[in-house]
């Protein structure tokens, strides 16, 4: 028993300094307000449509109408299995479309298969998702910031819809990682996280690192450590803006979080003994990327187990040689990580509502790790929903 104790409170106690401390860290990120940039980069807003047929001819409609020189970037929708209607009505458009076809279907194959079909005529590439929406001037900030000499940034993703308790928690899921993975990482002179989306590199240096790899979940995870290899640490933009569909519907919330959790353990058993070789030539950043975050399971997962042992060590504190005050304390830095990192906005009686939700959450996220095997060796599609929005009403909130 004492032996399983010293384990569960080796990692319950690293999992809530390491949120704790990011959490704290994030309370000193300040954002950067660049003047207007000198140069206007030529952006190729790449937008990889897997069986995007609800969602992507309004994405495309709104990602024109950014306030950037029209003649300075090309939205690209690179169409993977979409219907002929489909297609027919995206070349009425003033964009660019690149149609795909693979055995087995990647957003990284078909970012490739795009780049290579557009050459290299561009300064930057903006990857969004086929449900992003972009605030108008998601471009002309994000070119001011990369004035700055920033080669890599990752803006900030909103939630699109919150018309569901699951589609709030999932919200607030991204919102808390937000502040502890991005803003957290940038205080501590860290790469922040990437979202897969609503990204912005260095067409050539992004083109290069794409060009390197065949992801098949998680591109993103694999990217960031490329760029760290290469010495480009991704910078968070919290002012910039980019809207993205939640989760509405449990089922796909599972196949989601199943393709999350799987590409999670991938990347750290692929990259782990490069981690620490990083660490001892005193690259601590990739470290954190590789190692101090993939370590950990979900944020829910660990909130529901470490209460767990919490009634267990209570039930059984005849028999435990760690206190439960341990356990409620450590539950507790968790908890504090969680309220630094939540704004205000989120406090009202849509949460209180959502949160009877939680339990059973974790009880379906528990479940999927005994469920991963060959996960990410395939393609799992989440698919997305026609969600109305206006951006500038979003945007001012």
């Amino acid at each position: 028993m004492y032996i399983i104790e010293i384990i569960l409170l080796s990692y319950f106690g690293y999992v809530s300094l390491y949120s704790f401390f990011l959490s704290t860290a994030g309370l000193f990120y300040r954002s950067l307000n660049p003047p207007e940039a000198r140069r206007m980069r030529r952006v190729a807003v790449l937008i990889p449509a897997y069986k995007e047929d609800q969602v992507i001819i309004g994405v495309a409609e709104q990602a024109l109408q950014q306030n950037y020189p029209s003649d300075l970037f090309d939205v690209v929708v690179i169409a993977d299995s979409l219907k002929p209607i489909t297609l027919q009505k995206l070349s009425i458009l003033p964009i660019k479309v690149i149609e795909v076809t693979f055995e087995k279907s990647t957003k990284v194959r078909a970012l490739n298969r795009a780049m290579q079909v557009l050459g290299d005529d561009y300064d930057c590439a903006l990857v969004l998702d086929a449900d992003n929406v972009m605030e108008r001037d998601f471009i002309r900030k994000m070119n001011n910031l990369f004035d700055l000499g920033y080669r890599a940034i990752q803006a900030r993703r909103d939630p699109k819809n919150e018309n569901t308790s699951l589609a709030l928690l999932d919200g607030l899921s991204e919102t808390i990682n937000n502040f502890i993975y991005r803003q957290g990482n940038v205080a501590l002179g860290w790469s922040a996280s990437l979202n897969g989306s609503g990204m912005m590199f260095d067409y050539r240096t992004f083109k290069m690192v794409m060009g390197q790899m065949d992801s098949i979940g998680g591109f993103d995870r694999e990217l960031e450590l490329r760029l760290l290899e290469q010495g480009i640490k991704v910078y968070f933009a919290r002012t910039v803006i980019v809207f993205d569909e939640k989760v509405a519907n449990q089922q796909v919330f599972e196949h989601q979080r199943k393709r999350w959790i799987s590409s999670h353990f991938y990347y750290l058993g692929k990259y782990f003994k490069e981690g620490w070789r990083k660490l001892f030539q005193g690259n601590t950043a990739y470290f954190n990327s590789s190692v101090l975050r993939n370590i950990q399971l979900p944020r829910l997962l660990n909130l529901g187990l470490l209460s767990s042992v919490i009634i267990l060590s209570l039930l059984l504190h005849e028999y435990v040689n760690i206190s439960p005050v341990v356990w409620i304390i450590l539950l507790g830095l968790n908890v504090v990580a969680m309220i630094f990192a939540i704004p205000r906005r989120f406090y009202n009686r849509k949460l209180l509502k959502s949160v009877v939700l939680i339990p059973k959450l974790f009880v379906k996220m528990f479940l999927l790790l005994f469920k991963l095997k060959g996960a990410n060796k395939s393609f799992i599609h989440t698919p997305h929903g026609r969600v109305e929005m206006n951006i500038e009403k979003k945007t001012a909130n």
